[in-house]
Protein backbone atom coordinates (compact mmCIF):
# COMPACT_ATOMS: atom_id res chain seq x y z
CA UNK A 1 0.00 0.00 0.00
CA UNK A 2 1.31 3.63 -0.89
CA UNK A 3 0.54 6.75 0.86
CA UNK A 4 -2.19 8.82 -0.41
CA UNK A 5 -0.83 11.82 1.14
CA UNK A 6 1.21 13.99 -1.03
CA UNK A 7 5.06 14.11 -0.91
CA UNK A 8 6.68 16.53 2.06
CA UNK A 9 3.30 17.03 3.99
CA UNK A 10 3.21 16.24 7.51
CA UNK A 11 0.71 14.40 9.23
CA UNK A 12 -1.60 16.76 11.34
CA UNK A 13 -0.86 16.92 15.11
CA UNK A 14 -4.47 16.79 17.60
CA UNK A 15 -4.66 20.48 19.05
CA UNK A 16 -6.15 20.65 22.64
CA UNK A 17 -9.96 21.60 22.21
CA UNK A 18 -10.82 24.90 22.05
CA UNK A 19 -11.26 27.34 24.96
CA UNK A 20 -14.42 28.71 25.83
CA UNK A 21 -14.26 32.23 25.62
CA UNK A 22 -16.72 33.06 27.99
CA UNK A 23 -16.91 34.49 31.21
CA UNK A 24 -13.74 33.53 33.61
CA UNK A 25 -14.30 32.38 37.14
CA UNK A 26 -13.86 34.73 40.15
CA UNK A 27 -11.37 34.29 42.45
CA UNK A 28 -11.85 32.21 45.99
CA UNK A 29 -10.25 32.36 48.83
CA UNK A 30 -8.20 29.63 49.44
CA UNK A 31 -9.43 27.08 52.16
CA UNK A 32 -7.12 26.28 54.68
CA UNK A 33 -6.63 22.33 55.18
CA UNK A 34 -7.08 20.47 58.45
CA UNK A 35 -9.49 18.49 59.92
CA UNK A 36 -12.48 20.47 61.42
CA UNK A 37 -12.11 21.25 65.01
CA UNK A 38 -8.70 21.29 65.00
CA UNK A 39 -8.30 24.43 63.13
CA UNK A 40 -6.32 27.65 65.05
CA UNK A 41 -4.24 25.20 67.33
CA UNK A 42 -1.78 28.08 68.60
CA UNK A 43 -4.75 30.05 69.99
CA UNK A 44 -6.50 26.79 71.67
CA UNK A 45 -3.46 26.38 72.82
CA UNK A 46 -3.07 29.73 74.83
CA UNK A 47 -7.14 29.16 75.16
CA UNK A 48 -5.88 25.56 76.80
CA UNK A 49 -3.43 27.10 79.58
CA UNK A 50 -5.89 30.05 80.16
CA UNK A 51 -8.39 27.05 81.72
CA UNK A 52 -6.14 25.14 83.62
CA UNK A 53 -4.93 28.21 84.92
CA UNK A 54 -8.48 29.85 85.54
CA UNK A 55 -9.89 26.41 87.29
CA UNK A 56 -6.90 26.31 89.11
CA UNK A 57 -7.68 29.73 90.88
CA UNK A 58 -11.09 27.98 91.27
CA UNK A 59 -9.75 25.47 93.08
CA UNK A 60 -9.40 28.66 95.86
CA UNK A 61 -12.62 29.07 95.87
CA UNK A 62 -13.65 25.10 96.41
CA UNK A 63 -11.46 25.08 98.98
CA UNK A 64 -13.02 27.58 100.88
CA UNK A 65 -15.92 26.03 100.57
CA UNK A 66 -15.32 22.67 101.66
CA UNK A 67 -13.55 24.35 104.80
CA UNK A 68 -16.82 26.01 105.72
CA UNK A 69 -19.31 22.98 105.13
CA UNK A 70 -16.71 20.25 106.57
CA UNK A 71 -18.09 19.33 109.81
CA UNK A 72 -16.01 19.21 112.83
CA UNK A 73 -15.71 18.53 116.59
CA UNK A 74 -14.47 20.37 119.15
CA UNK A 75 -13.13 18.91 121.97
CA UNK A 76 -11.68 19.74 126.00
CA UNK A 77 -7.96 18.61 126.85
CA UNK A 78 -8.56 17.03 130.51
CA UNK A 79 -6.03 15.88 132.64
CA UNK A 80 -6.21 12.19 131.46
CA UNK A 81 -7.97 12.46 127.79
CA UNK A 82 -9.70 14.28 125.56
CA UNK A 83 -13.89 14.83 125.64
CA UNK A 84 -15.70 16.11 123.14
CA UNK A 85 -17.86 19.13 123.73
CA UNK A 86 -21.71 18.38 123.98
CA UNK A 87 -22.86 15.52 122.46
CA UNK A 88 -20.12 12.92 121.34
CA UNK A 89 -19.60 12.53 117.46
CA UNK A 90 -20.63 9.96 115.23
CA UNK A 91 -18.23 8.00 113.63
CA UNK A 92 -19.57 9.15 110.23
CA UNK A 93 -17.92 12.34 111.34
CA UNK A 94 -14.40 10.98 110.43
CA UNK A 95 -15.50 10.32 106.86
CA UNK A 96 -18.17 13.36 106.06
CA UNK A 97 -14.87 15.44 104.92
CA UNK A 98 -14.42 12.98 102.14
CA UNK A 99 -18.59 13.52 100.59
CA UNK A 100 -18.30 17.12 101.18
CA UNK A 101 -15.43 17.36 98.98
CA UNK A 102 -16.54 15.22 96.35
CA UNK A 103 -19.98 17.43 96.18
CA UNK A 104 -17.54 20.40 95.82
CA UNK A 105 -15.49 18.77 93.23
CA UNK A 106 -18.99 17.24 91.57
CA UNK A 107 -20.33 20.96 91.44
CA UNK A 108 -17.39 22.49 90.10
CA UNK A 109 -17.01 20.02 87.76
CA UNK A 110 -20.40 20.22 86.30
CA UNK A 111 -20.20 24.42 86.08
CA UNK A 112 -16.73 24.01 84.48
CA UNK A 113 -18.12 21.94 81.77
CA UNK A 114 -20.82 24.11 80.82
CA UNK A 115 -18.61 27.36 80.69
CA UNK A 116 -15.86 25.65 78.78
CA UNK A 117 -18.70 24.27 76.26
CA UNK A 118 -19.99 27.45 75.75
CA UNK A 119 -16.75 29.15 74.71
CA UNK A 120 -17.49 28.05 71.16
CA UNK A 121 -14.38 29.30 69.33
CA UNK A 122 -12.20 26.96 71.19
CA UNK A 123 -14.05 23.82 71.49
CA UNK A 124 -12.36 20.63 70.59
CA UNK A 125 -9.94 17.89 71.94
CA UNK A 126 -7.28 20.28 72.98
CA UNK A 127 -9.95 22.19 75.25
CA UNK A 128 -11.15 18.97 76.85
CA UNK A 129 -7.45 17.87 78.04
CA UNK A 130 -7.29 21.47 79.23
CA UNK A 131 -10.70 20.75 81.18
CA UNK A 132 -9.76 17.19 82.86
CA UNK A 133 -6.25 19.09 83.66
CA UNK A 134 -7.46 22.16 85.09
CA UNK A 135 -10.20 20.70 87.17
CA UNK A 136 -7.63 18.03 88.65
CA UNK A 137 -5.11 21.00 89.62
CA UNK A 138 -8.62 23.02 91.04
CA UNK A 139 -8.82 19.49 93.22
CA UNK A 140 -5.37 19.52 94.51
CA UNK A 141 -5.26 23.31 95.59
CA UNK A 142 -8.42 22.93 97.15
CA UNK A 143 -7.08 19.70 99.57
CA UNK A 144 -4.00 21.58 100.49
CA UNK A 145 -5.63 24.32 101.04
CA UNK A 146 -7.98 22.81 103.34
CA UNK A 147 -5.10 20.81 105.14
CA UNK A 148 -3.51 24.25 105.69
CA UNK A 149 -6.29 26.17 107.20
CA UNK A 150 -7.84 22.99 109.13
CA UNK A 151 -4.44 21.70 110.63
CA UNK A 152 -5.35 19.73 113.58
CA UNK A 153 -4.03 19.73 117.39
CA UNK A 154 -0.08 19.34 117.83
CA UNK A 155 1.51 17.89 120.75
CA UNK A 156 1.96 21.26 122.89
CA UNK A 157 -2.24 21.87 122.71
CA UNK A 158 -3.06 18.46 123.85
CA UNK A 159 -0.71 18.82 126.97
CA UNK A 160 -2.42 21.81 128.13
CA UNK A 161 -5.10 21.35 130.33
CA UNK A 162 -8.37 23.12 129.49
CA UNK A 163 -7.51 23.28 126.53
CA UNK A 164 -10.25 23.41 123.42
CA UNK A 165 -8.73 21.86 120.24
CA UNK A 166 -10.77 20.82 116.84
CA UNK A 167 -10.08 18.05 114.63
CA UNK A 168 -8.30 18.15 111.33
CA UNK A 169 -9.94 18.55 108.07
CA UNK A 170 -8.65 16.08 106.39
CA UNK A 171 -8.96 13.74 102.65
CA UNK A 172 -9.15 10.29 103.40
CA UNK A 173 -9.40 9.14 100.35
CA UNK A 174 -6.80 10.39 97.58
CA UNK A 175 -9.34 9.21 94.81
CA UNK A 176 -11.83 11.93 95.07
CA UNK A 177 -9.73 14.02 93.27
CA UNK A 178 -10.50 11.95 89.97
CA UNK A 179 -14.26 13.26 90.79
CA UNK A 180 -13.88 16.79 89.36
CA UNK A 181 -12.00 15.67 85.98
CA UNK A 182 -14.82 13.24 85.47
CA UNK A 183 -17.67 15.18 85.99
CA UNK A 184 -16.34 18.28 83.72
CA UNK A 185 -14.73 16.02 81.09
CA UNK A 186 -18.64 13.76 81.31
CA UNK A 187 -20.37 17.43 81.16
CA UNK A 188 -18.27 18.41 78.27
CA UNK A 189 -19.09 14.95 76.35
CA UNK A 190 -22.71 15.16 76.63
CA UNK A 191 -22.66 18.58 75.32
CA UNK A 192 -20.73 17.08 72.25
CA UNK A 193 -23.16 14.21 71.78
CA UNK A 194 -26.14 16.39 71.54
CA UNK A 195 -23.77 18.63 68.35
CA UNK A 196 -24.59 17.40 65.10
CA UNK A 197 -22.01 19.35 63.12
CA UNK A 198 -18.52 17.94 62.78
CA UNK A 199 -17.00 21.42 64.00
CA UNK A 200 -18.59 21.20 67.37
CA UNK A 201 -20.44 24.38 66.44
CA UNK A 202 -17.36 26.27 66.91
CA UNK A 203 -17.27 30.15 65.67
CA UNK A 204 -14.32 31.79 63.45
CA UNK A 205 -13.16 28.64 62.70
CA UNK A 206 -13.27 30.17 58.63
CA UNK A 207 -10.02 32.68 57.94
CA UNK A 208 -10.86 36.11 57.44
CA UNK A 209 -7.85 37.55 55.93
CA UNK A 210 -7.08 34.42 53.46
CA UNK A 211 -4.85 35.28 50.21
CA UNK A 212 -6.72 34.63 47.31
CA UNK A 213 -6.33 31.81 44.98
CA UNK A 214 -6.47 32.05 41.41
CA UNK A 215 -8.27 29.73 38.85
CA UNK A 216 -5.80 27.37 36.85
CA UNK A 217 -4.93 29.45 33.63
CA UNK A 218 -6.04 27.37 30.75
CA UNK A 219 -3.94 24.85 28.27
CA UNK A 220 -1.98 26.60 25.54
CA UNK A 221 -2.37 24.04 22.38
CA UNK A 222 1.10 22.77 21.29
CA UNK A 223 3.21 24.28 18.45
CA UNK A 224 2.50 23.01 14.93
CA UNK A 225 5.80 21.12 14.14
CA UNK A 226 7.34 22.75 11.07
Amino acid sequence: MTDARPPGSAAPFPTAPAVSDGPVAHWQPARRAGVPGLRGTRQDLRGALLTVLALALAGLLAGGVWIWLAPRADYRVTATSVEPIGRAPSAELFMADDGVFVCVLAALGVVAGLVVWLRRQRRGPLILVALATGMLAAGVVAWQLGQWAGPGPTDAELEDVGRTVTTALSLGATAALAVGPFIAVLVYLAATALTSRDDLGRTGTDPVDEPLRPPLPPVPPPSPRP
